[in-house]
C-alpha cells in the first residue's frame, strides 16, 4: 500500500497511477472495495461507518472539485479545459474521444489535459491524506520528489478571477471548518480582481492553504480577504491558533512549492488576537506568450526555458493572441507567422498599433524566411524555424527577460 511509504515531497508515479485506476472505476464498488486506496490507512476515514469504496468514491470526487476553476467561468473557457475533461470522462462517463468533441480540441490535447488533471487529483489526495513526513537519517538531507513532481505539471497562464476562485476553495472547505467549529468569513472587493495566474495550481494552493489554517485555528470566526490595492494583490487568513499549532509550519511543503512556481510568497505575521496569514499574488515572473495555432511551439519553449524564472503562455489563434497580449502584459511575444484566419504579420501590426501592446518586444518565428519584412513592421527580432534553445535563450537575453 503506497500509504506505507509516504514522502515528505508530492506523490510518487506509483500513487498517481492507484489514483488513475481509481478514477477509471469510480462507479465500480466491488472494485474500488477492494482498491489499494480504499485499504485501511490509505485515505483518512473521517466519517464513522463508511464503506471503504464509498470514502474513496468521496475523496476522489473531492479531489476533482479542487480543480473547478469556479461556477461563473464559462464551459469552453480554456482555463477550464481541465476540470470539464476530468468531469466528463470520469464523472459522466464520456470516452476521451467524445470529451475532446464537446469541448473542441484534439483528442491528444484531451488525453495530455487529462494526464494534468488526474495529477492534479493526485496530488490533491496526497496533500490531504498522505504527508506524514517520513524519518530520516540525521546526517542526510530529506530527498523530495515534490519539485519534479509539480515541474511535470506545466504552467499554463490565464486571465482569472481571484473571487471566484476564493469563493471555489471556501466551498470545498467549508465541511472541513463546520466539523471543526471554524465560521470561514469571505469578504473580496466589490470589482473583479482578475490577475494572470495557472488556475489549476493556485486553486490547490487556495484549497490547502485554507484547510491548512482551518486544522490549526480554534473553534471561531476565520477572515478570509481577498484585497487590490493598484498592483498590489494579497490573500489575507486571520484567526486563533490552537496552542499547538503556534509554531507550527506556515503551510504543507508541497503547497509551498506550488505557490512559489506561481510566483506568490506566503509569510505568516503573529497579531495580539491571533495568526495572520498573507499570500502576496504580484510577484510573478516575466511572461513570455506564444501565438502560434501549432502548440508544439510553446511545448518546445516550456522545456528550453526549464529551470529559467519565466512562464510560458500559449494561444493557439491570432484572436485569443491578441486578447492574451493585453490581458496578461508578457514580457515578450513568440509569434508565428503562417496561422489561419489572422496572419503573424496582421497580428504584429494590430500589436503594434494597440496602447496597450504597442511596447512589447515581439519575436517573429517562422519558416517563412523574411527578418526584413519583420523588422518593417514592427519586429524586436526573427528566428528561424527550427529553433534551437541556443536561439531561444539569446533571444530572450538580448532582450532582458531572462
Amino acid at each position: 500500500m503506497v500509504a506505507e511509504s509516504r514522502t515528505q515531497g508530492g506523490p510518487p508515479e506509483a500513487f498517481i497511477k492507484q489514483v488513475k485506476d481509481a478514477l477509471e472505476h469510480l462507479y465500480d464498488f466491488p472494485y474500488l472495495q477492494k482498491h489499494p486506496l480504499a485499504q485501511e490507512g490509505a485515505l483518512i476515514a473521517d466519517r464513522p461507518g463508511e464503506a471503504p469504496s464509498e470514502r474513496l468514491r468521496r475523496h476522489l470526487l473531492a479531489a476533482i472539485e479542487t480543480v473547478n476553476p469556479g461556477h461563473n467561468v464559462p464551459f469552453g473557457a480554456p482555463h477550464a479545459r481541465i476540470y470539464n475533461l476530468l468531469h466528463l470522462h470520469y464523472v459522466e462517463g464520456m470516452t476521451v474521444q467524445e470529451a475532446a468533441h464537446e469541448l473542441g480540441v484534439s483528442r491528444r490535447q484531451a488525453h495530455r489535459n487529462l494526464q494534468r488533471g488526474t495529477e492534479s487529483v493526485a496530488i490533491a489526495l496526497w496533500t490531504r491524506h498522505c504527508t506524514t513526513p517520513a524519518p530520516q537519517p540525521p546526517d542526510r538531507e530529506p530527498v523530495s520528489s515534490a519539485r519534479a513532481e509539480i515541474a511535470r505539471l506545466g504552467t499554463h497562464l490565464s486571465t482569472t478571477d481571484m473571487g471566484s476562485l476564493l469563493q471555489g476553495a471556501h466551498a470545498i472547505v467549508e465541511q472541513q471548518a463546520r466539523q471543526r467549529g471554524v465560521h470561514l468569513c469571505l469578504k473580496t472587493p466589490d470589482e473583479p480582481v482578475v490577475i494572470p495566474v495557472d488556475p489549476v495550481i493556485a486553486r490547490q494552493v487556495l484549497v490547502n492553504t485554507l484547510s491548512h489554517a482551518v486544522g490549526q485555528a480554534l473553534p471561531g470566526p476565520l477572515r478570509l480577504t481577498l484585497s487590490a490595492e493598484g498592483e498590489r494583490v494579497s490573500i489575507a487568513l486571520s484567526y486563533t491558533p490552537a496552542r499547538e499549532a503556534i509554531h507550527a509550519t506556515v503551510v504543507n511543503p508541497v503547497i509551498e512549492q506550488l505557490a512559489d512556481r506561481l510566483g506568490w510568497k506566503v509569510r505568516q505575521e503573529d497579531q495580539r488576537d491571533g495568526l495572520r496569514m498573507v499570500t502576496m499574488l504580484t510577484a510573478r515572473r516575466p511572461t513570455i506568450l506564444v501565438i502560434d495555432d501549432n502548440e508544439g511551439l510553446a511545448e518546445l519553449l516550456k522545456d528550453y526555458l526549464a529551470g529559467q524564472s519565466c512562464e510560458v503562455a500559449a494561444a493557439l489563434t491570432g484572436q485569443e493572441g491578441l486578447r492574451l497580449a493585453r490581458k496578461l502584459s508578457p514580457e515578450t511575444i513568440v509569434l508565428d507567422v503562417m496561422m489561419p484566419g489572422i496572419d503573424g504579420w496582421e497580428i504584429l501590426q494590430r500589436l503594434r498599433n494597440h496602447p496597450q501592446t504597442a511596447a512589447v518586444p515581439v519575436i517573429v518565428c517562422s519558416v517563412i524566411n523574411n527578418p526584413d519584412l519583420a523588422h518593417s513592421l514592427g519586429a524586436s527580432l526573427y528566428l528561424p524555424k527550427p529553433v534551437s534553445r541556443e536561439d531561444v535563450l539569446n533571444a530572450l537575453r538580448q532582450l532582458g527577460v531572462i
